[in-house]
């Protein structure tokens, strides 16, 4: 298998984190965004869309997206489990999942696509050049600190997002929220459960990567 990451990237740390935490190791090759690697025809010949991350199979299957990914891993390493066991539980990470991609990860990168100066053109990921939108800078930011309260309420019922154990949506969540520090937002402090699973987290030796 061979890995195409980004360091600096909050989605391929999505899929690094979740390689580490199956204890694999993986082939890597760096595509550094800033350079505009992504867009060469050489990686486009990989990945058209040109994002990152992407997983090349043994049978040379190039998966393109973090659940893609997982899924694979998953059904071919699947201890420790990462996505669930029984019905109930795989419902409940691919819903928490979503929820931290689509609330979370969409979230901070509308306020940050739509703002940074190195984001110029680029409002959205892949081989389009986009104008940035202001008004879409402030609402991520609306939206990110709405994804904080909701992470908030469902820690205050659960150890972790999907239920008693940690997974793929714990993953998500996590890297949505510690990137959330380049638009300069953190989940409150006052936010007791939060602040409990960030701590934790960050105890996972997969956190520091």
């Amino acid at each position: 298998m061979l890995f195409y990451d980004c360091s600096t990237a909050p989605n391929p740390r999505r899929a690094r984190m979740f390689i580490a935490e199956k204890g694999l190791e993986i082939e890597t090759r760096e595509v550094s965004i800033a350079k505009g690697e992504q867009l060469s025809p050489a990686f486009r010949a990989i990945n058209p869309r040109a994002t990152v991350p992407v997983l090349v199979t043994e049978d040379g299957t190039a998966l393109a997206e973090n659940i893609a990914i997982a899924t694979y891993l998953e059904a071919r390493f699947p201890e420790p489990p990462l996505m669930g066991i029984t019905p109930e539980e795989k419902g409940r990470v691919a819903m928490w999942n979503a929820i931290a991609e689509g609330q979370g990860g969409m979230a901070v990168g509308e306020a940050f696509r739509n703002a940074h100066p190195a984001m110029k053109d680029r409002a959205l990921p892949g081989p389009l050049d986009l104008p940035q939108i202001p008004e879409m800078a402030e609402r991520g930011i609306r939206r990110t600190h709405a994804f904080f309260e909701q992470l908030e309420t469902r820690l205050r019922e659960s150890p972790w997002l999907a239920g008693d154990g940690f997974t793929l949506a714990d993953i998500t969540a996590f890297v949505f929220t510690d990137f959330a520090r380049v638009v300069k937002l953190r989940p409150p402090e006052e936010n007791s459960a939060t602040q409990d699973w960030l701590a934790r987290m960050r105890a996972r030796p997969s956190s520091s990567l």
